[in-house]
């Protein structure tokens, strides 16, 4: 056993639905208590903060320990309570039960554009980030450089970040939180908003973090990249610590889980975003996915094809939209992306109300395990995402093909024409 850097014992976490999250004063405090006293003396036992319809426990109980030097990965589907944990260690909330004990120079990275003030430009919050990180102006300029040219906005670094896209601002942010040096680096799921070639620079980058000593606590759907790079993994289910050790153990046991919960027909309306901005998420949401609509299965033969049904809400009018649909390996690599305007250009203009969108996709799948991604934007700003909305196996539709293994049939099956010419003379 190393030297601790993260230790965590009974931590709770109770949230009251549909209410903002404050910080309580004295007066706050003694009002609800006695608000619950006389709910008890009236005869109601449902206190308002304990009720069991407007609260929710997003972490229970949950202990345990991280060396000094360890890479965890923390996996769990949407709303098991993984950014609630960061949060917590970040200093952000505070629990309702139990504790988090952390020992060295914290670095968080857990929603697009958090710690950034708005009106200030990039190169002023290089140098808040830095400050708040509690590093010296030397020190920060030593690394300026080499923070400016990972993020690449050397061209936007006077303009206030308010008019960074979601992309720049995941770059910047990631690229202060990586640079700056911290001694515990918290990485959300906001590496998801950059292109393959920056999320590569960025898992990169984590390992060189790694190499050189420093704790990580990476929160990933990319199953392959948790693999690759953490030597420990957390999974949570439902707020509550399933399995804490070997990542392949943790990394099995959470495909089973999400693979039982399949269904063709899913409702998002209530489903957890991970790290959307809220504004944004109120214009536009994703209420409901089908799968294969017809049928009414998410065991698909080889060679049948997808077909999406997505509704979704507008509650104001937007401007040249583009809607994305996502295959996600059980590694979590994405296979490919399907966009909108690829076929129908862009939606010039929408009008709040109700609608329905409808995607065939031919497939050209090998057999496995599957997951739908579910994004849409309008111009340079992204609405709503959804990295893994609904799960689906496909199977092979011949029985001799079942001799091979899923692991060694790639991603794909497309086919390709054979020609056997027979003999062709002695050797």
């Amino acid at each position: 056993m190393g030297e601790s850097a993260i230790r965590v014992e009974g931590l709770s976490k109770l949230y009251r639905i549909g209410r903002r999250e404050k910080y309580c004063t004295l007066r706050d405090t003694v009002m609800d208590a006695l608000n619950g006293a006389l709910h008890v003396l009236s005869g109601n036992r449902r206190a308002p903060v304990n009720g069991q319809h407007d609260t929710i426990w997003a972490l229970k109980d949950v202990s345990f320990e991280i060396d000094r030097g360890d890479v965890v990965g923390v996996i769990g589907r949407n709303g098991a309570g993984k950014t609630t944990l960061l949060k917590i260690l970040s200093r952000i909330t505070e629990p309702t039960a139990g504790y988090a004990e952390v020992y060295g120079r914290v670095g968080s990275l857990l929603e697009v554009g958090t710690g950034f003030h708005p009106e200030l430009t990039g190169r002023e919050n290089i140098y808040l980030n830095g400050t708040i990180l509690g590093m010296k102006k030397r020190e920060i300029d030593r690394r300026f450089d080499e923070i400016v040219d990972f993020a690449e906005v050397e061209k936007f670094l006077d303009t206030p970040v308010k008019h960074y896209s979601s992309g720049m601002h995941m770059r910047l942010a990631f690229a202060i939180a990586a640079h700056l040096k911290p001694e515990i680096l918290l990485v959300d799921e906001v590496l998801a908003v950059g292109d393959a070639a920056f999320q590569k620079k960025c898992l990169g980058k984590i390992g060189e973090v790694r190499a050189g000593g420093h704790t990580v606590l990476f929160v990933s759907h990319n199953l392959q990249a948790v693999r690759s790079l953490c030597n420990r993994c957390l999974l949570l289910r439902s707020g509550r610590l399933a399995v804490s050790g070997d990542v392949e153990a943790a990394v099995v046991n959470y495909l089973n889980e999400v693979e039982a919960h399949s269904a063709p027909e899913l409702d998002l309306a209530d489903r957890p975003r991970p790290n959307n901005d809220a504004a944004l998420a109120v214009a536009l949401q994703f209420t409901k996915v089908k799968l294969n609509p017809l049928a009414g299965k998410v065991v698909i033969e080889t060679g049948e094809p997808l077909e999406i049904e997505i509704e979704f809400t507008c509650r104001e009018r937007l401007h040249n939209l583009v809607f994305g649909v996502g295959i996600i390996a059980m590694d979590g690599t994405r296979i490919v992306q399907y966009r909108s305007s690829d076929t129908i250009g862009f939606v010039e203009s929408l009008k709040p109300g109700c609608y329905v969108l409808r995607c065939r996709i031919e497939n050209v799948f090998a057999a496995g395990l599957y997951t739908l991604e579910l994004g849409a934007r309008a111009e340079t700003k992204g609405l709503d995402w959804l990295p893994d909305s609904l799960w689906f196996r496909i199977i092979d539709s011949l029985p001799y093909e079942s001799f091979w293994l899923e692991a060694r049939s790639g991603y794909l099956k497309a086919k390709a024409d054979w020609k056997f010419f027979g003999h062709q003379g002695t050797v």
